[in-house]
């Protein structure tokens, strides 16, 4: 079972080869995705966050996931030497970079707890996999080229893995380093992580990115993490336990 629904501003998709799969089940994950969007949403004028941006909520009011989201994001900074950091330089809470992948690990736990054991949850590219496909083999899961989009330069096998890609070719220099006030322009142009959960991934992938060219040396650093990373002239740099993940095959991939 496979469904794609557009949300958040991007396409979600959810798919399970599992005998716990139902329209019901895949109904209430998209809906859990339509609260982090009303919440968290920087776009939604009354979603919580642009309410808090305003002026308009003091933090004792915070919503419960909210003030998660204010906790994890302040231990990311600090584990990112402040290259991770959720207010812009003109002072806007902005916690993109940790919320799509705190909202897939929590949309593939709403799986888990009911009962689900083969799946994936993938939004704008990143994503969380558990178990197998259904030809009983790990999700293989393809990683883009930064400068042409359809065509992939890396394929995955992974299972019960979490990935994200932090990266200037969808959205633009939409990524601050914090120590220099600006967007960052470290000559890369993608970084990608693997971790055991997509939070971890998200969170690293875009504090590695602001990092520049030593964004790869801190994942190297980050146990449990492996990344890829392509600088301006198109060379991949990888730590030394991504190549673990790397299919051999080049077609039928699931995801990019």
């Amino acid at each position: 079972m496979k469904e794609t629904r557009l949300l958040m501003g991007m396409p979600i998709t959810i798919e399970m080869n599992d005998s716990a799969a139902s329209k019901g089940l895949c109904d209430n994950v998209f809906d859990y995705f339509m609260y982090v969007d009303e919440t968290f949403s920087t776009y939604k004028e009354e979603s919580e966050l642009s309410r808090i941006n305003r002026g308009l909520i003091a933090p004792d009011a915070y919503s419960t996931g909210m003030k998660e989201i204010f906790a994890l994001a302040a231990q990311t900074k600090a584990e990112t030497f402040g290259y991770f950091d959720m207010r812009t330089p003109e002072g806007v809470v902005d916690p993109s970079g940790i919320v799509k992948g705190w909202a897939i690990k929590n949309a593939a736990h709403l799986l888990e707890r009911a009962g689900c054991t083969n799946f994936y949850v993938e939004a704008g590219g990143d994503m969380q996999t558990r178990g197998m496909n259904s030809e009983g083999r790990a999700w293989r899961v393809g990683i883009k080229n930064p400068f042409n989009t359809k065509e992939i330069i890396k394929v995955l096998d992974l299972s019960g893995k979490g990935i994200a890609t932090s990266g200037t070719y969808l959205r633009g220099r939409h990524i601050y380093d914090p120590h220099e006030k600006k967007p960052a322009e470290h000559g890369i142009v993608s970084l990608t992580v693997v971790a055991d959960d997509v939070y971890e991934a998200d969170r690293f992938a875009t504090a590695a990115f602001a990092m520049g060219e030593k964004g790869i040396r801190f994942i190297e650093t980050v146990p449990g993490c492996e990344g890829y990373m392509v600088n301006a002239e198109g060379v991949a740099t990888v730590t030394r336990g991504f190549n673990k993940f790397v299919s051999e095959a080049l077609e039928h991939v699931e995801h990019h």
